[in-house]
């Protein structure tokens, strides 16, 4: 079943200011915080109000929202939104305010860091002026962009986080193996408590970078291997670069266009499990300016071959 629109969550119409926004976020936090509201629901509505903040409260990421619709954290960032609005809304589909339907957790997450919110003030007045206990800080989410090389190594990588205090900067480690849409928890890093609450988490949300060689699906690597037309017909074995380094494949005789030689377990490393694999899908490639001698072997194969690659076979 689709998700409520976010404006439907928070009680506020499309052509809400940023004010009206973070008043009916605060409003309605104060109500449903599972630390102040004992009802079962409370948490999970808590939850949903604090995502549709965390996404409203971005002007950059509402404009997302508005444009794309359910699926706005799936969407290329090179897509511009305002000329896909105004297509959507010429076309009569798409996004754009006439979408209507949101909701959806695509595999890539973005930062709640929007209009900053005193949390003190924000439950000051449940109890008397002050909240009653300890409040734990909420959780955060934000992008973690990396290439496949990275992916498949792993490491430490620096990275700046903005907040409402301003910028930080952490230092994570990424997993061997790591896969699109996998999240790195960064424990006590999301937002802050009050009253002596613990801080929340933040979460890391991988986006594999599109990749000029290679094709990531799951934790199989897809890449084209280029080959000449006698190493197709007669066979070799070739060299290929793969996230792990230089990789050697025989190429069988007789091989065409299009067909895929498979290296068990050269896909990302899995820490809990079988790898995947990687797949090398054959491209006959001739030359753009053959010399006179090849032309002339390539005429001489030409006048002695009975090979019709469109006769049925």
């Amino acid at each position: 079943m689709a998700e409520r629109d976010f404006y439907d969550i928070l009680g506020v119409p499309r052509t809400a200011t940023q004010e009206e926004i973070q008043r009916a976020y605060r409003k309605l936090a104060r109500k449903y915080h599972p630390d102040v509201n004992k009802d079962p629901g409370a948490a999970d509505r808590f939850k949903e109000i604090s995502e549709a903040y965390h996404v409203l409260s971005d002007p950059k990421t509402r404009k997302r929202y508005d444009a794309f619709g359910p699926n706005f954290r799936q969407v290329p960032e090179d897509i511009d939104p305002e000329m896909y609005a105004r297509a959507g809304a010429g076309a009569g589909h798409g996004g754009g305010p006439g979408w209507h339907r949101a909701g959806g957790r695509g595999p890539f997450g973005f930062g709640g860091f929007g209009v900053d919110i005193d949390l003190e003030d924000l439950f000051g007045d449940i109890f008397g002026g002050r909240a009653h206990g300890p409040i734990p800080g909420p959780d955060q989410e934000a992008e973690l962009v990396l290439t496949v090389e990275e992916a498949y190594r792993g490491g430490r990588r620096t990275i700046t986080v903005s907040g409402p205090a301003g910028p930080r900067t952490l230092t994570v480690t990424i997993p061997a193996g790591v896969t699109n849409g996998q999240r790195i928890r960064l424990s006590g890093q999301g937002g802050a408590g009050i009253d002596g609450g613990p801080p929340g988490d933040l979460y890391l949300i991988v986006r594999l970078a599109e990749h000029p060689r290679y094709r990531v699906d799951g934790r199989d690597i897809h890449l084209r291997l280029p080959v000449a037309p006698w190493e197709a017909a007669l066979g070799a074995t070739v060299t290929l670069d793969t996230p792990a380094g230089p990789a050697s494949v025989k190429v069988p005789p007789g091989t065409s266009s299009g067909r895929r030689l498979r290296l068990r377990g050269r896909g990302l490393p899995n820490p809990r499990g079988e790898p995947g694999d990687l797949y090398a899908e054959v491209r006959i490639m001739v030359p753009a300016e053959p010399t006179e001698a090849e032309r002339r072997l390539f005429e001489q194969l030409a006048s002695v071959s009975g090979f019709d690659p469109r006769r049925p076979r």
